[in-house]
């Protein structure tokens, strides 16, 4: 009997392996490690385990329409600035699935976005710590050609604790159309026009537990959004609407929240030109009407700011979206000055201005006789701006290749914040300053190249910690090696005792699919923003090794 076992058990296994074998399996794994020490002067603080790592690793497998796919996770601790719900190690995503040309259904963890995000983006910014998976189910359909429907119903990721994943207290269901009008009408298609257009319904249970108020446990948000294209030019629109959703962002009230985004452009070769508009109010929205921060946000309100990359412009006073209000503008335009001209130059001559601003929308408030039992506290219309600035930026960029060795890059940037509503610091009001970066790249041949960057920062009146200056360079040998030395300082803070350098040093191996980056130094203390989403990462100063491979 023993040996029949062994014999049927020996068999299942290779049977399971001649089935994977038949499939294809991909993933990557990711590893972040510090070793940190105390820095008295910049208030860095060494953990008791001193020792900090992140570690991820997905695998996903297809054999025909099946899929499957899981990411271990293990944070033994955290490492610094991680918020403090990540522990442990264990499963922290997990699904099966299959998908064919008419149904794509997943269950168990999956990642979705309706439209924009702005009624439902359910996503993953590793760098943020930021990860609201849901876990249930999702079911894709494409009935006719050019027709996308989606459903989603589950719950939200909302921590990772002794190496298992727990949920928020609200359901979300939701479902979405999508419509290609080129696809559906051949006619159409063989036109200049190009037609989408698409409609969500989101809602959230979430059980009335207050005291104080009769809260509704089931909340909707529903709305529309339509793209039309003309040759060069392309506009397109989404509005949402958000039932009353009382929760502790909006202080429990009860208006309704909307939003409404808008962008138009036009786009020929060494031209494009984008603007847009963004209107939001009360649309804050999570599975958990307690909850704050980024936990369990259901909506995803996109930025209208320029992403910066250079050190300065990009961690000092960066912006965060309004979800409980803002109406902003943005416009881009990318020129490039024609090849052989006196400006142009041998290779011509880019050149990318940007404006960005927000303010706070235009509220009219309800006199406390006139208030009702409804909890309205005001109303509001939309793209009706207020007089109180939130940010405002001013960039432009010029990149010009001079010969096949030299490229230079100039950048000025005019940031304006108010901190009493980013509170970044502890300054008060608006906190203005100008940002100047020279970057300049030489390539000593096929494979060696150098890079160097000088940027400086000046606020006006000397706000805040004044004046800042950064520099850095880079050294890199094509593909394998690169090695940098940056340079932050705080050479102008109005305190001389903070007038302090924060030096870093980076090197790193490439070797194909994988990569291999350490450095130490000082970091500064600041808040950490991509697309609008912050967190705040401590000072510290230490060593850090970063591994990455994709298999």
């Amino acid at each position: 009997m023993k040996i029949t076992r062994l014999l049927t058990g020996t068999a299942l296994l290779f049977s399971s392996f001649n089935v994977l074998a038949q499939g294809t399996i991909t993933g990557n794994m990711e590893s972040n490690f510090q070793f940190l020490r105390d820095d008295d002067k910049i208030n860095a603080i060494q953990p008791d385990e001193k020792a900090l790592i992140n570690s991820y690793i997905n695998v996903n497998y297809r054999n025909s329409g099946f899929k499957a796919g899981l990411r271990i996770e293990s944070y033994l601790p955290r490492t610094l600035g991680y918020p403090d719900r990540f522990d442990g190690t264990g499963l922290g995503y997990g699904y099966v699935g299959y998908e064919n040309e008419l149904v794509d259904i997943t269950v168990g963890n999956f990642y979705e976005q309706f439209g924009s995000g702005l009624i439902f983006r359910s996503y993953e910014d590793r760098a943020l710590g930021f990860d609201n998976a849901m876990n249930g189910v999702s079911l894709n359909l494409r009935p006719y050609k050019g027709v996308t429907i989606k459903t989603v119903y589950g719950r939200q990721r909302f921590s990772f604790t002794e190496g298992k994943n727990v949920y928020s207290a609200g359901i979300v269901r939701g479902a979405d159309i999508e419509i290609n009008f080129n696809q559906w009408f051949p006619k159409l298609a063989a036109s200049d026009f190009r037609i989408n257009g698409g409609g969500s319904f989101v809602s959230r249970y979430q059980e009335d537990n207050n005291s104080q108020f009769i809260l509704p446990e089931n909340t909707g948000a529903y709305g529309g959004r339509l793209e039309l294209a003309y040759k060069k030019f392309f506009i397109n629109g989404e509005y949402i609407i958000k039932e009353q959703d009382p929760s502790q962002d909006n202080g429990y009230i009860y208006n309704y929240g909307k939003g409404a985004i808008i962008n138009a452009g036009y786009s020929q070769k060494g031209l494009g030109i984008i603007l847009s508009a963004k209107s939001i109010d009360n649309m804050s929205f999570r599975s958990d009407r307690d909850a704050a921060l980024q936990d369990v946000t259901i909506g995803f309100i996109p930025p209208l700011t320029k992403t910066h990359t250079y050190n300065l412009a990009a961690t000092l006073y960066p912006y965060a979206s309004q979800p409980n209000g803002e109406v902003a503008f943005q416009a881009d335009i990318i020129y490039k000055i024609k090849r052989g001209t006196l400006l142009g130059g041998k290779y011509g001559t880019d050149i990318a201005l940007n404006f960005s601003t927000a303010y706070e929308p235009r509220k009219r408030a309800i006199a406390p006789n006139e208030m009702d039992s409804s909890r309205v506290t005001y109303k509001s219309d939309l793209f009706d701006k207020g007089d109180l600035l939130y940010w405002r930026d001013v960039n432009v960029n010029i990149k010009r290749k001079l010969n096949k060795k030299w490229t230079v890059e100039a950048s000025y940037f005019n940031i304006s914040m108010n901190n009493d509503v980013l509170k970044l610091t502890d300054e008060k009001g608006i906190i203005e300053s100008h940002i100047g970066v020279l970057d300049v790249q030489y390539k000593i041949n096929r494979k060696h190249t150098i890079r160097g960057e000088i940027q400086g920062l000046w606020t006006v009146d000397n706000k805040d910690r004044g004046s800042w200056a950064t520099a850095l360079i880079e050294y890199t040998v094509s593909p394998d090696w690169f090695f940098s030395a940056v340079l932050q300082s705080n050479y102008g803070n109005p305190v001389e005792e903070d007038r302090i350098n924060y030096p870093m040093v980076f090197v790193g191996r490439i070797w194909g699919a994988t990569r291999l980056q350490v450095g130490y130094g000082r970091q500064n203390e600041g808040l950490f923003c991509v697309g609008g989403i912050c967190r705040f990462v401590p000072a510290s100063n230490g060593l850090s090794v970063s591994f990455t491979h994709s298999f």
